[in-house]
């Protein structure tokens, strides 16, 4: 695969979204105009900017001529055209619609006899970041109804090859992706790796071409944000593309979030803001079953005295004695683990927000008080701080008091809990800010909610 650096003459072709470089047979230098590389600077999101890194389109034949990288194309206002001087020429009209770039080459055949050209595509880039791990990246390819991705380190090892009638293929980055498609069944597609470069590319089918008659073949590129509503609409050409977006196990819960959390974010114009109010919606929406939640730990606060009296009771008979505490909880109709029920419908939710939060493009720059960017760790580390706090006051109030016992296994656990605080604030320290600002305002309603409970059971 030939990588060096094309003589053709260059143009650039811009849009309200995008900008871009053509040469010859390649693109390169995509920048995305509206976006940023971080909140603190003006450079813009540039993709395949770096050297030996372009998309390239061409053909392959046996029969005629075919123009090359270095070929000079005669530019007009709205095409470039190439006559091999046998007798076929070759038009090529490139238009952007947002995101999505649209190659269209018109063959006309005037030589004598028919001929067969092979359309490729290609997509040469260097690594990603292979830090990315919680977000699917590196090589792309939807063949054969399918979807597939082939991480960086993977391709490092391994090449992988698929046979489809037709598809799409490219490189995904956390936030932003180059897909491909050519509009011609019977295609190969590969992606390798070649020294410190990687290739992600398509051989189509020979194309027959009659003496006096012309062929015109349609390749789409797609080179912008991982945001589902420009994948969906990219989904029109290019097959499979709207299937990129990468919202993980929890995605019943990611697609869902990631939508309230932009439609709040419209509403009162801060993503910061947007999660809090999320955050008490979610909070409001399981209010009956924590609250079923609360009550039961405050029963088993009142069973104590009979819990402990069970204990002395039966101390050298520790058969015995779990027999008579579970028929306590059974008349008091509670559990020790009735209490850890909201932590748990919460896991998913969590996993769910972190992916969101972690694939959404807007929020990757979205300011909040302090924060200058919602997807990144507080760098004051002063929400952790607070989510550690607020979780340690919250099951301070909602813990029963035991007795010190060894054999009370409520007892025991109390005391592996009490630990959690401290290793969520270290573990939370490094999480994206966003995250860390739902989990402490969910500590902060909870903590409120337990209050009323107790009000109103008094």
């Amino acid at each position: 695969m030939r990588t060096a650096g094309s003589n053709a003459a260059k143009q650039n072709i811009n849009s309200d979204e995008i900008s871009l470089d053509v040469q010859g047979l390649r693109i390169s230098n995509i920048t995305l105009d509206k976006h940023k590389k971080d909140s603190k600077s003006d450079e813009k999101i540039s993709l395949l900017s770096a050297e030996n890194n372009f998309i390239e389109m061409g053909y392959v034949s046996q029969d005629t001529q075919i123009p090359n990288v270095n070929t000079n194309w005669k530019q007009s206002s709205d095409s470039m055209s190439w006559n091999n001087g046998v007798g076929v020429n070759f038009t090529r009209k490139i238009s952007v619609d947002g995101y999505v770039i649209t190659i269209s080459d018109l063959i006309k055949n005037n030589s004598a006899r028919e001929i067969s050209v092979a359309p490729y595509a290609n997509i040469v880039r260097g690594a990603g970041d292979k830090m990315s791990s919680v977000v699917d990246t590196g090589g792309v390819v939807y063949a054969n109804s399918k979807l597939d991705y082939t991480g960086w380190n993977k391709l490092d090892k391994k090449s992988v090859a698929y046979s489809t009638v037709r598809g799409s293929f490219g490189f995904a980055d956390q936030y932003w992706e180059t897909i491909v498609s050519v509009d011609i069944n019977d295609q190969t597609i590969s992606l390798k790796k070649s020294g410190d470069l990687y290739f992600s590319q398509t051989s189509a089918a020979p194309i027959k071409i009659a003496s006096k008659e012309e062929k015109e073949i349609q390749t789409y590129v797609f080179a912008g944000p991982r945001m589902s509503n420009l994948l969906n609409s990219a989904a029109d050409k290019i097959p499979g593309i709207n299937k990129t977006m990468d919202y993980g196990w929890f995605w019943f819960f990611a697609q869902p979030m990631l939508w309230l959390i932009n439609w709040l974010n419209w509403l009162v114009g801060n993503y910061g803001v947007a999660i809090i109010l999320m955050t008490l919606i979610l909070r409001i929406l399981m209010w009956p079953l924590t609250r079923k939640s609360y009550v039961s730990t405050m029963k088993m606060q009142s069973m104590q005295p009979e819990l402990q009296r069970v204990q002395k009771l039966y101390a050298n008979d520790k058969a015995r004695l779990q027999i008579e505490m579970m028929k306590v909880y059974q008349s008091h109709k509670t559990s020790p683990m009735s209490g850890c029920l909201p932590m748990l419908i919460q896991i998913p939710i969590f996993f769910a927000l972190y992916k969101a939060l972690l694939i959404s493009v807007p929020m990757r720059s979205a300011h909040f008080l302090w924060i200058s960017d919602l997807a990144a760790m507080d760098p004051y580390f002063i929400l952790p701080i607070l989510m550690g706090a607020t979780m340690w006051l919250q099951q301070y109030l909602q813990t029963p008091q035991t007795s010190n016992n060894s054999n009370d296994a409520l007892a025991s656990t109390q005391r592996v809990m009490k630990w959690l605080p401290v290793l969520f604030t270290i573990m939370f320290a490094w999480m994206p800010a966003g995250l860390v600002l739902y989990w402490t305002v969910s500590n902060l309603f909870g903590i409120l909610q337990m209050y009323i409970i107790k009000k109103t059971m008094k």
